[in-house]
């Protein structure tokens, strides 16, 4: 179509059959001819609202930006539809560079890429916004990470590597526990306590293998099916919140209190142990700096009031992130310095 963002398709036959592979989020139609020529290749990926349709010509969709068109009499029409236009397509073979492996067709891959990438800065990020990732995801979308944490009563903000990092001891202790069983009991005890990597893998397969076409936007029946189907995304009673990419997480609010409640509970039982370390951004910009240790309160003072004058703000920032002090005498000087110097910075005289 002219509105559409993707280049144009320099393809023409007679008679051509369409076949089609999938991995992760994309899609390759390989379209060859039934006669002499070459045959061409086009990867697509559909954003939110992009999809295929067969209808007939007469009754093109809105927004139909790429068509097939079949032989028969009267013809239908195979089209790509998109009414965002997030979708696209482009030309040749070759999946997207930087997606990783799969998650249904390719799920050994799939989870060793994760399990030894777990020191990748994507896993600093809450769970919810590495599940859609798809360098190490390829193939979770919204809905999927939304029922994928409520099955396992996952906190959609807990940190990721916290997560999978425990995975490795679950999965050490399954396979002692299980060595001397048959793989038919091996493959039952894990249908009946998959982990989140399973769960990224059986999920998607269940709506693939799905009876009715639960994506269908054309009939109301299968679109309730595909309800039906849904145990967290869109369900009344759950709650939503905006992660820092601005996509929405659906999850279920009691299982984040008890995820608090429970940290609390651990440190209450156990106040000597030790507290995990926080790395800020500006520790990874400056590890020196962040590594000496802070100064006592009263000399961080005496530091801005003697230094140079650089605001009120800055000065009393590091009043607040600073320890107690321990002689309220030393705190009062402190203060007495801080209004000198704010005096001064405004013209006036200082006190005698």
């Amino acid at each position: 179509s002219a509105v559409s963002k993707s280049p144009e398709v320099p393809f023409s036959s007679e008679a051509y059959r369409i076949s089609a592979a999938s991995r992760g989020k994309e899609l390759r139609l390989t379209l060859a001819p039934l006669g002499p020529g070459e045959p061409q290749d086009l990867v697509f990926r559909f954003g939110m609202s992009g999809s295929f349709r067969l209808c007939p010509v007469t009754q093109l969709p809105r927004h139909a930006h790429l068509r097939f068109l079949t032989r028969e009499s009267p013809p239908r029409a195979l089209c790509f539809v998109d009414a965002r236009r997030f979708g696209s397509w482009r030309l040749g073979d070759a999946w997207q560079p930087g997606r990783g492996p799969c998650v249904l067709s390719e799920y050994q891959a799939f989870r060793e890429n994760v399990l030894k990438n777990l020191e990748d800065r994507a896993f600093d990020k809450p769970i919810c916004e590495a599940l859609l990732n798809q360098k190490f995801f390829n193939g979770i979308g919204n809905y999927l990470r939304a029922e994928i944490l409520y099955r396992l009563k996952i906190p959609p903000f807990e940190k990721a590597r916290t997560v999978l990092e425990a995975l490795k001891d679950q999965e050490e202790a399954r396979r002692k526990k299980n060595a001397s069983l048959t793989l038919s009991k091996k493959l039952k005890l894990m249908r009946e306590n998959p982990d989140l990597l399973e769960l990224c893998h059986t999920v998607p397969m269940e709506v693939i293998s799905a009876e009715k076409k639960l994506f269908d936007p054309d009939d109301s029946g299968n679109y309730a099916a595909f309800k039906n189907w849904l145990q967290c995304y869109l369900v009344p009673g759950m709650s939503s919140l905006r992660d820092r990419n601005g996509r929405t997480i659906w999850f279920q609010v009691g299982v984040w209190r008890q995820a608090s409640r429970k940290k609390r509970a651990q440190m209450k039982a156990d106040p000597k142990a030790p507290v995990p370390k926080v790395t800020t951004r500006a520790s990874k910009r400056h590890p020196r700096a962040a590594a000496k240790p802070p100064e006592p309160a009263a000399e961080e003072e005496e530091k801005v009031a003697d230094g140079p004058r650089k605001g009120r703000a800055r000065g009393r920032k590091k009043v607040t992130t600073a320890p107690a002090l321990s002689k309220p005498e030393v705190l009062v000087k402190a203060r007495r310095s801080r209004r000198t110097t704010s005096r001064r910075g405004r013209g006036e005289a200082g006190s005698p």
